[in-house]
C-alpha cells in the first residue's frame, strides 16, 4: 500500500478523540483505511495472490467497523440533531 494520506494527524491517532469534529476525522481516516485495502485486496486478487486477498479483505474489514463506530459516536454525541420528541417532552415538563 502507499503512503497514508489520512487527514488524521499521527498525534490524533494517538491521543484521546476530544471533539465531534475528531470523531468525524477518525471515521473518515478508517473509511479511507478500509478503501485502499479493498483496493489492494483487487489488485491482489488479480494477480492470484490470494493470502495477501485474505490479508487485505479482513484489514478492511476491522477498519470499517471502526469507522462506523466512529462516525456512530459522531453522530450520537451531536447537539444539533436533537431528537424531536425529547424536545417535546422537555417544553411538556415546563
Amino acid at each position: 500500500m502507499t503512503e497514508n494520506a489520512s487527514p488524521v494527524s499521527e498525534d490524533l491517532l494517538e491521543d484521546e478523540v476530544e471533539t465531534i469534529g475528531d470523531y468525524h476525522r477518525m471515521a473518515a481516516h478508517h473509511f479511507e483505511s478500509a478503501a485502499k485495502h479493498h483496493a489492494a485486496a483487487a489488485i491482489a486478487d488479480d494477480e492470484g495472490h490470494y493470502e495477501a486477498v485474505a490479508r487485505h479483505a479482513h484489514l478492511a474489514y476491522r477498519h470499517q467497523l471502526n469507522a462506523v463506530q466512529y462516525a456512530e459516536i459522531a453522530a450520537m454525541e451531536s447537539d444539533s440533531l436533537d431528537d424531536e420528541f425529547d424536545s417535546a417532552a422537555a417544553a411538556h415538563d415546563e
